[in-house]
Parts: structure tokens; sequence; C-alpha cells
């Protein structure tokens, strides 16, 4: 049967138990760890000028070559220890190869944080004899400790959507895991190697086994430090929605400027349109749309100092606007299968006729109400109907968009008769045509059924907009 891997990592951090999980791989007979093989300072450890007769030099021009060797070269199965600050030329060679296999090494951060203050305080790094053991009190920086966290998960969070997004595993050790035999063993079968321990590596010691308490010279001031700190992410703001792509296609160009708009549906879209036409004096035949990623780059390479912009809308808004225009009107353009859903499921109470005189502001502020309702449910995935891109929120939309191309500006709509002319100004526009208001929603306006009820319903639906975009509460 072939070997499941050609070499491996051991994913780590300083003061993880690194150099005592890699003394032990050392041990099995068919395994070899070259120490910190992409350590930016220097090449596997401290003192050495090469691995396998590659330098350090050598590694830097082309890490995969390096890799290639310890895979080829190696006697059995080779690998190295790998942190979050080591070559960035090597992360996704290493990450993307299936041959690869991940060891990733964890260890409580604040134990390994401790770790490292009494390390840099004292200059001693690897223990063996424990006569020459130096101490020194560790000092808790709280600022610091928050970098070095935010550090640490960001490394672990990029590994994990890797291998998830390649369709890997990884083998875990914990630290407290480095003094279990079975699980060494159990590492080695996971490698593939025949070869079983039966004791563990002797040689280097636990530097500082006293309990944190008396570790920390300002131990109190850490525990109320770490008691502000939301390790369990509980003010997060969970999001549901689906990620769709940057939708390259929907961005329009300007006839000849180098202007380029970004549309979220839902919004201003004809008002910035005509605008945009009207720039270079052309009509709405003119623009350029339809884009793939490869014309957009040709555009903006042809374009140098072009500007692109989106235009946001108040949430209230911009789910009035989606209502009236995509569920409560008929004829091309609406959502029929939504609109039939959302009666039969969301108890959505619609006209056949929107112009029916017995469909008043009173029956449209109810029926708008239930679909605010119903994007709430939406947008947190509690329903069978898509979450499309009239109503996604539009934190989401820029999200998506970000995977291509961030807006240079992001304009709202309150605001469109001063920031865009300045945009076109940036463009080489002396005199850049005024913006017109968007047109009223049908058959009704926002205006005529606004009530603190609705708003609250949008914040509900929206509170990711709300909070990120500052929107306070809707005006005429």
């Amino acid at each position: 049967m072939a070997a499941q891997f050609d070499y491996f990592v051991v994913f780590a951090e300083m003061r993880t138990g690194s150099n005592f999980l890699e003394a032990n791989l050392n041990q099995f007979d068919g395994l070899t760890c070259h120490g910190e093989a992409f350590n930016p300072s220097f090449i596997g450890y401290p003192n050495s000028e090469d691995i396998l007769d590659v330098t350090l030099a050598q590694r830097d021009r082309d890490p995969g070559h390096l890799i290639e060797v310890i895979r080829d070269k190696t006697k059995g199965i080779g690998g190295f220890r790998f942190f979050h600050d080591h070559h960035p030329g090597a992360l996704d060679l290493i990450l993307n190869d299936p041959r690869c296999a991940k060891i990733v090494l964890t260890r409580n951060p604040i134990e390994s944080y401790t770790s490292w203050k009494i390390a840099k305080a004292t200059g001693q790094w690897k223990l063996t004899n424990v006569e020459k053991r130096k101490d020194s009190p560790a000092w808790f920086d709280a600022e610091e400790f928050k970098e070095y966290l935010t550090r640490l998960q960001a490394f672990q969070v990029r590994l994990l959507k890797a291998l998830q997004t390649t369709g890997q595993t990884a083998f875990y050790v914990a630290f407290e895991d480095l003094q279990d035999i079975a699980v060494m063993n159990g590492l080695a079968a996971w490698l593939g190697v025949a070869d079983r321990l039966e004791g563990l590596d002797k040689k280097l010691k636990r530097q500082n086994p006293e309990p944190l308490a008396d570790k920390v010279a300002n131990f109190p001031e850490m525990e109320a430090a770490l008691a502000n700190l939301d390790r369990f992410n509980l003010t997060r703001t969970p999001n549901f929605e689906p990620r769709r792509g940057p939708q390259v296609p929907r961005y329009v160009a300007a006839p000849a400027s180098a202007l380029l708009y970004l549309p979220i549906r839902s919004g201003p879209e004809e008002v910035v349109l005509e605008w945009l036409a009207s720039l270079d004096g052309a009509g709405r035949n003119a623009l350029q749309t339809r884009f793939s990623q490869n014309s957009l780059r040709k555009w903006m390479k042809a374009k140098p100092g072009h500007r692109s912009f989106a235009v946001i809308r108040h949430p209230l808004l911009r789910a009035h606007t989606a209502f009236c225009t995509k569920i409560l009107a008929r004829g091309p353009g609406n959502f029929a299968k939504i609109r039939q859903a959302l009666q039969r499921v969301h108890g959505l109470d619609l006209p056949d006729d929107p112009s029916d005189s017995r469909y008043d502001a009173n029956a449209h502020q109810t029926a708008f109400a239930a679909f605010l309702k119903f994007l709430k449910a939406n947008l947190n995935g509690q329903t069978a109907i898509r979450v499309d891109a009239h109503w996604a929120s539009q934190a989401q939309c820029l999200q998506d968009m970000s995977t291509f191309a961030l807006p240079d500006m992001i304009v709202r709509e309150e605001e469109m008769s001063v920031y865009l002319p300045a945009l076109a100004m940036q463009v080489g526009h002396h005199a850049p045509p005024d913006t017109e208001d968007a047109s009223p929603d049908e058959p009704f306006t926002l205006q005529e059924i606004y009530s603190t009820q609705l708003e609250a319903l949008a914040r509900d639906a929206y509170y990711r907009d709300y909070l990120i975009f500052g929107f306070s509460d809707w005006s005429p």
C-alpha cells in the first residue's frame, strides 16, 4: 500500500512544546524533523548553515526547492516546524499539498505567552539540566497579550480554512498530549511509520512547571484583564448570509471617464446610471457593462487613476423598494414564485392588483411589516427562500465585492449630490452634472406608512447594516 504522505509539517508557535515534539518525532525510525526550516532568521537551527545542502539564501529565493529536498532526500519521511511568521512563500505550497501531513500543535495562549515572557527575561529558551534553570517572574501586559492572541488566532483560522477548502485534515496535538506516549505512537501510525516508542525523550525539561499565580508578577492585573477578553466571541454579530462572489458583470463604467459604479440592488441605481451616462454627454446605451474579471482588469489598466464607488441606502427604505418592485408589483421583473411563497407560508396579504383601491395605506403597512419579519428569518438562514441580492444586507454585498476589488468610496444616498460630483472631479470633470432624486416607491411611499414599529422590524432584520454604517432612524 502506497504511503499517504511524502513529508510533514508541525504547525506550532514559540513556547508550545515544539522542541519536545520534534525530539520525540526524531526518535522514530523513519521520521526526521529538520527544525524551523523556514525561520526568517536562520535555517533549521540558530547555528545551522544549511538543510541537506540547501542554504538560507537558496531557501529564501526558492522555498519550494527546500520542500522538495526535504521530501526527496530525507531517509524515511522528513518534515519541519512552521510558525506564523515563517517564510510566507512556503505556506501556500505546504497548505495546498495533500501529500504533506499537517500536525497542529496548540497550547493555552496565556501559558505560552507567560512562558515566552519568562524566556525573554532569562534568555533561556531550552532546558536540559534542571540545575542550570534560570528563573524570573513574567510581567503581564494586557495590550501585548491581545496582539499576541490575535496573531495566534488569525493563523489558526487560516490553517483551518485552508484545510476545509482543500478537503484535508490534520493531526491535532495539545501541549498536554506531549507527555502521552500513546498519542506520540498514534501520531507515528497516522504518518504511516511502523516504529513505536517505549519511552519519551528525557533530555528536554519543562522550564516553568509552577502555576500561573506563581509565575506572573502582576497576577491580579492579569486576572482582571482576561476577564474582559471576549474569549468566546460573545459580542460577535452572527452572519448566515450566503456569499455570492463579487458580481463583476453588474459593474458599470462611464462611457469614457475613468469612473466605475459597483451597484447594490434596491438602491438608487437608475439615478446613478443616468448621472454616470451624462458625465460624458452620452446616453445610457453608451455605458460599459457586462464585464468579466479579465475584461475589467483590462479596463482598469487602460484607465490609470480610475475611481470606483458604491451607493448605500437606508435599510428601511431599501427594504421597502425591494418589497414594492419585486414582491408587490406584478409583471416583468417581479418574483412571482417568491411572492406566492410569501403569501402561502409567511402570511403576506397581497392584492392581485396593487392599484386596487381596497389595498390602502394600512394594508400596505401591514404587508410590508410581514415582509420585514420574513427578511429577518431569511437573512438568518431560517427560510427555504433564497437570499436575493435585492434585499441581502449591504454589508454582505460590499463584502462580496471585496473578493475582487473594494470601492474607493462608499456614498450614502442622501449625500450623492455632494460626493458624486466630487468623485467626478477626481477623474478630470471640472463641472460635473448634478444628481436627481430617486423616484418614489409605488403604490405608497415609505413616508405614507412609516412607523416606529417598521423601524424596529428593519433594525431586527438589518442589524449589521445599522451597526456597521451607523444608520439612525429613517426620516424623509
